[in-house]
Order: C-alpha cells, then sequence, then structure tokens
C-alpha cells in the first residue's frame, strides 16, 4: 500500500492535465502534480516520490524530499507560530505542524527543535511533536551491545547530563561529568553504548570504551600541533580546564594520549608543553623542524 509522510516506490500509470497518476501493486495510485513530473518520466517507469497531505490536505506525491520522515527524530526550525500551533520548515512546500499540545515547551519562531514526525489518527494528518520521550522504545532490552557505535540526537538537558535519542529507537545518557564539550538540544553527533543498566536505560559515552579510545585522540593532538606549529603549551600537569578548553578531552585521555604519542617517538613532553619530534614535523610539511 502507498504510506503517508515516507518515500514509495511508485509506478506511472497515466498522465493527464494536472499531472501523473502513480501506482502501487495494492491497487492504490496518486497524484505527482506536474510541477513534480520530470520530463523524463514515461509511463510504466517507477519513480521515487514522497506523499504527504498539500495545503489543501490533498494527498499528493512530490519529488521533494523532507528533512525527516513519519516515525523519525530530527533537527527542524520553526517558521511562524499560530493559534494553532508552531509550523516548521521540513523540506516541502507544506510545513509540518506541531499542535500547541505537542510542544514540550512553547516553540518560538527562528529557533530550531528536536522533533519526531508521527501520524496522527484522531486529526488524519501528520504532525511534529516535540515531547520526545513518549516516542522512545522503552521497558525490553535494547538491540544493542556494549561498545556499539550510535547515532546520537541530543534533545534535552538533566541534573545528570544530557539525554539523547540513541538509533531513532532508544533513550541514552550522556553524563555530564564524563562529557568534555558543550553540548545543546539538537546537536546530532556519533556515540557508543557504555552501560546498559539493568532498567534497559542506556548509558552513553562520546569516546569509544576503553583504549580504543586512546588512538583518535592522539590524532587530534597531533593535528593540534601541526596547526600549532609544532608545540602546545599542554602536560601531564597542566590544568584539565585549560586542556578541555584547547582539545576538549579530558585530563585524563589527554595524558593517556600523549603517552602513546611518546612511546611512539612522535612527540617529546618538555617542562612547558609538549612538542612534535623532527621527523613528523618534516613528513607533514617537508620542511626542516625549526
Amino acid at each position: 500500500m502507498i504510506e503517508l509522510g515516507r518515500t514509495n516506490r511508485l509506478q506511472a500509470l497515466r498522465m493527464t492535465s494536472v499531472g501523473m497518476f502513480l501506482g502501487h501493486s495494492s491497487g492504490e495510485d496518486v497524484l505527482l502534480p506536474n510541477k513534480y513530473v520530470p520530463e523524463t518520466l514515461a509511463v510504466d517507469d517507477f519513480i521515487n516520490v514522497f506523499v504527504y497531505a498539500d495545503s489543501e490536505d490533498r494527498i499528493i506525491a512530490t519529488t521533494l524530499l523532507p528533512h525527516i520522515e513519519r516515525d523519525e527524530f530530527g533537527v527542524l526550525k520553526v517558521v511562524s507560530v499560530t493559534s494553532f500551533g508552531a509550523f516548521m520548515d521540513w523540506g516541502l512546500e507544506k510545513d509540518l505542524l506541531v499542535p500547541h499540545r505537542e510542544q514540550a515547551e512553547p516553540m518560538e519562531v527562528g529557533r530550531s527543535y528536536p522533533v519526531y514526525v508521527y501520524y496522527d489518527k484522531t486529526t488524519d494528518r501528520l504532525v511534529g511533536s516535540t515531547r520526545i520521550n513518549k516516542f522512545l522504545e522503552e521497558g525490553a532490552m535494547p538491540d544493542l551491545d556494549k561498545g556499539d557505535e550510535v547515532s546520537l540526537l541530543v534533545y534535552e538537558r538533566t541534573d545528570l547530563g544530557h539525554n539523547a535519542v540513541v538509533n531513532n529507537r532508544y533513550r541514552g545518557l550522556l553524563y555530564a561529568s564524563e562529557t568534555f564539550r558543550q553540548l545543546r538540544p539538537g546537536d546530532q553527533l556519533r556515540g557508543y553504548v557504555k552501560h546498559i543498566r539493568d532498567d534497559f536505560r542506556i548509558d552513553l559515552s562520546l569516546q569509544k570504551p576503553g583504549y580504543q579510545k586512546v588512538e583518535p585522540n592522539a590524532q587530534l593532538i597531533l593535528d593540534k600541533l601541526h596547526e600549532a606549529g609544532g608545540f602546545l603549551p599542554l602536560n601531564d600537569k597542566s590544568d584539565p580546564q585549560v586542556i578541555y578548553r584547547t582539545l576538549e578531552m579530558s585530563k585524563k585521555t589527554f595524558k593517556q594520549a600523549i603517552g602513546t604519542l611518546y612511546r611512539e617517538r612522535k612527540i617529546v613532553i618538555e617542562e612547558k608543553g609538549i612538542q612534535l619530534v623532527k621527523g613528523e614535523w618534516a613528513d607533514a610539511h617537508s620542511s626542516p623542524f625549526t
């Protein structure tokens, strides 16, 4: 059947004065208005289209692709607020409505918010919601293992840190005490499963568990050293806040990373900071180290 709010692969059936009718093997059809019909589309061809209700509540197909589809989480910007609710730009001609009852907080024009798109059976419409928690899967063991790399959408700040949508399905927590960078609702990033608790909730980390996290941080330090001319005024005695402001990592991670680089003879650790060895600088810049 043709799925409202999702991308469908449909077959061109017949051309009319208003556009091309597209069909599904179920026998259903939908109009692709003239302005969306590609010049190369012929009867019997297949085409990928998004199906939704236009500004007059007619079910139509479009070749425009929304920023997020039905039953997905994403980040959208509010373009207007009316008595019906907030309207968000989701990449289509008709904006996505977030009714007032579905707003976790009053929404403001120009701001972007994490949002979930769903089909509202009561109104027979696609709508959005910023009440993220009620759409997440809970109460059962998540289909994840410790150490798995996952996609994250940060959606709210808590007393412990930040809650994030994990793989478009679950709720996870990034602890403030372990997150050495600024996070805001709407941030989309990669993370890792640190632990799955007895209540099936997920503890997250932005770094690979254990020793695996050292290598990318060692490379980050090397990159920073190259950018800074081969020297950084940081070492294992530096203030943790200075390390964080410079590299966005904890002092513990920094010490592990420079330990790796020192053992690989890529840096020397001095009283005033760390410095690239001559070979590292020459390899990157093809010029003598100075």
